[in-house]
């Protein structure tokens, strides 16, 4: 084998020698430009080399020296820098500050209410929030001329041939779940609703509702007034106390409005709950027997109540957040302060 043929195949030894700690590189100059080194075999034989081709082969053998004293002296300040950087971290310094998200105020309230009553055997049922007449009002007892068909409460649209409206209550979801289920039937419906109405502090074009219904065999209003206070003293703490109002709505009978003991004043009274010591919270009643005979129920059979709450009004006197617009500007300011009630 000639000089030519030794440098190369030592130059492909060297570019295929793996260099990655300090240990592989002190290999590698022990291996080729030590004193016992490859390269240093090779300039002993350059004396067997005839004496026409010794400039030629010296300038070959001087050539990869210098490349591989070049790579050597980059692998080594390269494991150098690596080192440095490695020793000057302070491993006992917290890490980068992680901005923490907050949950929506109305997404809190919303999982609470559900755990409340899951914790008493309540299921999670859930709707489309494009509604057809039935579901929506006729099966709920409404009748044709009722107000809450006119449009100036309602928003309608059409689908085909058919008019359809954006549902004005998760009612809806509780037909189908009495059309679709014998009794026992132990369901909350939460989700968004709609109303035509004008956008201010107090009212809004859409909202969030949780409506409850329970179906079984003797069930009472008494069952209706306990279950109702164990949500309250649950939600708003064990001094809480509620008070029932009769009130009419077309899908319950007997109706009643339900107020709960002012959280602010703890009912002595103030100017949230207009020093009457109490706030309103939401509407229930027995179940309309024709709603039940609507849906499929023995109404002779069975019997159940029902109760709908506005998720943004219970946030309202969780957090006492008096504006219903901030809910839906996502102003980061106002959704920032949220960040500890996870």
């Amino acid at each position: 084998m000639d000089i030519k043929q030794k440098v190369e195949n030592l130059q492909s030894e060297i570019e295929k020698f793996e260099i990655s700690n300090k240990e592989q590189l002190e290999s590698f100059r022990i291996k080729f430009i030590g004193s016992k080194g490859a390269l240093k075999e090779l300039f002993s034989e350059l004396k067997n080399v005839p004496n026409e081709l010794k400039k030629t082969a010296g300038n070959i053998i001087n050539s990869l020296k210098q490349q591989t004293e070049e790579l050597y002296s980059a692998k080594k300040e390269a494991l150098e820098m690596a080192y440095e950087k490695k020793e000057s971290l302070d491993f006992s310094r917290p890490g980068e500050p992680v901005e923490i998200g907050a949950n929506h105020p109305i997404s809190l309230v919303r999982s609470e209410i559900i755990s409340i009553f899951e914790r008493i055997g309540y299921t999670v049922s859930e709707g489309p929030e494009i509604e057809d007449d039935w579901h929506n009002f006729s099966a709920l007892n409404f009748p044709p001329e009722h107000p809450a068909r006119d449009m100036q409460d309602t928003f309608f649209v059409e689908q085909g041939r058919q008019e359809m409206a954006l549902r004005t209550h998760t009612s809806s979801v509780q037909v189908r779940v009495m059309e679709n289920s014998t009794p026992p039937i132990r369901t909350i419906s939460p989700g968004r609703v709609y109303r035509n109405e004008a956008i201010s502090a107090r009212a809004h074009c859409f909202f969030h509702q949780v409506e409850g219904l329970y179906i079984d065999k003797d069930v009472s209003f008494a069952d209706l007034k306990q279950t109702l206070l164990y949500f309250a003293k649950e939600l708003f703490g064990e001094k809480a106390q509620i008070r029932l109002r009769p009130s009419y709505f077309p899908f319950t009978e007997p109706s009643a409005e339900v107020d709960v003991s002012c959280t602010i004043c703890s009912g002595k009274g103030c100017n949230v709950c207009k020093y009457t010591g109490w706030l309103e919270i939401l509407g229930c009643g027995m179940v309309d027997p024709n709603v039940l005979e609507a849906c499929g129920i023995d109404s002779e059979e069975f019997t159940g109540f029902a109760f709908g709450m506005g998720i943004e009004r219970i946030a309202q006197l969780k957090y006492r957040v008096n504006d219903l617009r901030l809910y839906s500007e996502n102003d980061l300011r106002f959704l920032k302060q949220f960040k500890s009630a996870h």
